[in-house]
């Protein structure tokens, strides 16, 4: 009877866990914690933070062929999921801010800065080109373009990357105000913008279809990503297909959200994240972060001069994705300079466009180093 005991007991996970498989356990409760208690990114970073947990019970294997994570691990490795959490975007988003005022697709372009530099960055710290690129995509704050082109070109990456994607969308109020003082005037972010003009509904059914034609033909490799934002976009505009566009804001990005956050949680054992690459890759993420928030803002100065004072600099950090977050910080700083001063609509704009701008960029560095 004894022997039986024993040898049940050396089968259980707390006589085969290992030190390194301890401490992914630990950070996983921190981030629990994170997303519990301080309300950061709590939709994404409870089922990645859970699935980090599962992929680290000892003997359990859950990741390994035929167990049950590997089977729903499939939608991101097939490239599934973050074109249905697009869809879904696409259909909670009001394009009009972005129609009203066309130039926010510059400002959406140039908070890509960061993308490619931190892409420049990585490859002179020593990681291949598909890393360096998976890395850079960080930049974005777009956790699903971010997770849908490092499954693509370095699947090894994929729970360090995501992790470091989400984690600095939900302190986007935290990194940004910072950098938006330090590189306008309090001049600048005083600035009162006009009222965007009315936006028709036949401008908002177009909109999407001619986006996805001028897009896809020009990367190809996005037509995914583009596609799936403006169809949902579609579903919400066009007003005949409302039960359509309520479960694509709904039942079908919350199942997503379950599914591609539990098991990109779980490529997060302890062989793969417990590395020196993994502080790299957060180190040239925040980089990635930083120069796209401040990229946005330097070309927002630059259209603040163009125009005469007529507009906020402070909109141009809403060009990093992070849709509707970043915006609200726009709107939030610009109160603080000047109560009563709303741009949130202006901001809007660009954080729409670099949703768009971010899954053109992935489109890019996947037809470069995809093949």
């Amino acid at each position: 009877m004894l022997e039986r005991i024993l040898d049940f007991f050396q089968h259980t996970g707390y006589a085969n866990i290992s030190f390194e498989q301890f401490i992914m356990i630990i950070i996983a409760c921190f981030l629990m914690y994170l997303a519990i208690v301080k309300k950061y990114e709590p939709l994404l970073l409870v089922p990645i933070s859970f699935g980090m947990l599962l992929a680290n019970i000892p003997v359990a294997n859950l990741m390994t062929e035929g167990k049950f994570l590997y089977w729903i691990y499939q939608g991101v490795k097939l490239n599934i999921y973050p074109p249905l959490i697009f869809l879904g975007v696409g259909a909670m988003t009001d394009f009009g801010p972005l129609i009203a005022n066309p130039r926010s697709l510059l400002l959406g372009a140039a908070a890509q800065l960061g993308i490619f530099t931190s892409f420049i960055g990585a490859s002179f710290l020593g990681f291949t080109f598909k890393e360096a690129a998976s890395i850079g995509i960080i930049g974005g704050a777009d956790g699903p373009t971010a997770i849908f082109l490092t499954s693509q070109l370095a699947p090894h990456l994929l729970g360090a990357v995501a992790i470091a994607a989400y984690s600095y969308m939900a302190l986007v109020p935290i990194i940004q105000p910072p950098i938006m003082r330090a590189l306008t005037t309090k001049k600048e972010r005083q600035v009162t913008m006009e009222q965007l003009r009315p936006v028709s509904k036949t401008e908002k059914i177009i909109f999407p279809v001619i986006v996805t034609i001028l897009a896809s033909f020009l990367v190809p490799d996005a037509a995914a990503l583009i596609g799936c934002l403006m169809l949902g976009n579609l579903f919400r505009e066009c007003g005949v297909v409302d039960r359509l566009s309520k479960t694509a804001q709904n039942e079908l990005i919350n199942i997503v959200t379950i599914l591609i956050g539990t098991t990109v949680g779980a490529t997060a054992s302890a062989e793969n994240f417990l590395r020196w690459e993994t502080i790299k890759i957060v180190i040239l993420g925040l980089a990635a972060f930083c120069v796209g928030t401040a990229g946005g803002v330097l070309f927002g100065k630059i259209m603040y001069v163009l125009s005469k004072g007529k507009v906020n600099p402070l909109i141009g950090s809403a060009g990093v994705s992070a849709v509707p977050m970043a915006a609200r910080v726009s709107q939030v700083v610009a109160q603080e300079e000047k109560p009563g001063n709303f741009i949130l609509m202006h901001a809007m704009g660009p954080n729409v466009a670099g949703v768009i701008g971010s899954a053109i960029a992935a489109g890019v560095l996947l037809s470069l180093y995809g093949g």
